[in-house]
C-alpha cells in the first residue's frame, strides 16, 4: 500500500474542501438521473483519445505524449491499440474548434508511420473512444465568455456521442497568483459535465492539492499560467487515473523528474481522482 506523509494537512482534506466548495457553486442545478459524469466509464476499455484544447495541453511536448508514456509504464492498462491525438490551437476557446471535422473519414488518424517510417493506413470502427475537451483558461468563468463555454460543451458533447465516442471535460487549473480560480473553474466544469453527461478530469483540483501539501514543487512556468514539467506530469497522471481508471502510483515513467517528486505527484493525482469520484 502507498502512503504519503505530509508536514501540512493531508491531500484528502484539501481535495474534499475544494470539491465541496465547487459543488456549492452549482448546487442550484438539477443533477441528471444518470451515472455521475466524473466516474470512469465501465464500458469497453479506452484505446483512443482525441485531445481538443490549447497550449495548456501542448506545453512540454504535449500532455497526451506523457499520458502515452504513463500507459506504457503501467501494469494496469492494456497497451495494445493505444492512440492519443492532440488537436490544439494556441489561446483557443472550445468554440474555436470544429470537432465534427475531426471525425471526417480519411481525416484525423487515418494514417500514421511505423518504426521504419513506412506509412500505415489505419482502419477503425470509430476514430476515437473519448474526446477530451478544454476551454481557454478563463472562458468558463469569464462573464462574457461563460455562455460560450456551455454552448460549446453542449454542441460538442452531442457531436462526440453521435460518432460513438464519449465526451470528457478537462478541468484546468488556477493561475498561480489567482488561487480563487480553482473553485470557480471547478464549479463550472462540474456543472457542465453534469448537464451534458461528460466525464470531468479534475486536474485543477489536483494542482490545488499539490500546492497546499508541497508548495515547494513549482507547477508553473514564469508566466504563472502554463504548466512546468511537474505541472504537465501531475495533469497527465490525473488523466491516467480518470480516463483509464488506472492508478499512477508506482508508475515507472517519471518525465525525468526527481523520483521523490514523481511519486508525490502520482499520489496526489490518484487521491484527487478517488476523492472527486466518491463525493456525494
Amino acid at each position: 500500500m502507498f502512503h504519503l506523509v505530509f508536514r501540512q494537512p493531508p491531500i484528502s482534506t484539501a481535495i474534499a474542501v475544494l470539491a465541496l466548495t465547487a459543488l456549492a457553486g452549482c448546487a442550484s442545478m438539477p443533477e441528471p438521473a444518470v451515472k455521475r459524469a466524473t466516474e470512469p466509464s465501465s464500458a469497453a476499455p479506452t484505446k483512443s483519445v482525441l485531445w481538443v484544447g490549447n497550449s495548456f495541453f501542448y506545453y512540454n511536448n504535449s500532455m497526451h505524449g506523457h499520458v502515452g508514456h504513463l500507459i506504457r509504464g503501467s501494469a494496469m492498462v492494456d497497451k495494445r491499440g493505444f492512440r492519443g491525438v492532440s488537436a490544439t490551437i494556441s489561446g483557443s476557446g472550445l468554440n474555436w474548434h470544429d470537432v465534427e471535422a475531426h471525425f471526417k473519414p480519411g481525416g484525423v488518424g487515418s494514417y500514421s508511420f511505423d518504426g521504419n517510417n513506412n506509412v500505415v493506413f489505419n482502419k477503425f470502427d470509430k476514430p476515437f473512444d473519448v474526446v477530451m475537451m478544454m476551454d481557454c483558461s478563463q472562458c468558463p468563468i469569464h462573464p462574457q465568455l461563460r455562455p460560450l463555454f456551455y454552448d460549446a460543451v453542449k454542441k460538442n458533447s452531442e457531436i462526440v456521442r453521435r460518432h460513438g465516442a464519449r465526451p470528457a471535460l478537462f478541468m484546468s487549473w488556477a493561475y498561480s497568483d489567482k488561487p480563487e480560480m480553482t473553485e470557480q473553474l471547478a464549479a463550472e466544469y462540474i456543472a457542465a459535465g453534469r448537464a451534458h453527461q461528460a466525464q470531468v478530469v479534475p486536474a485543477g483540483l489536483a494542482f490545488a492539492a499539490s500546492i497546499k501539501a508541497r508548495p515547494d514543487i513549482n507547477l508553473y512556468t514564469s508566466d504563472k499560467r502554463h504548466p512546468s514539467m511537474a505541472g504537465t506530469y501531475l495533469a497527465a497522471c490525473t488523466v491516467l487515473a480518470s480516463i483509464y481508471g488506472a492508478s499512477p502510483v508506482g508508475n515507472s515513467y517519471t518525465a525525468d523528474l526527481p523520483p521523490e517528486t514523481a511519486r508525490f505527484l502520482q499520489g496526489v493525482a490518484w487521491e484527487t481522482v478517488q476523492q472527486f469520484a466518491s463525493r456525494k
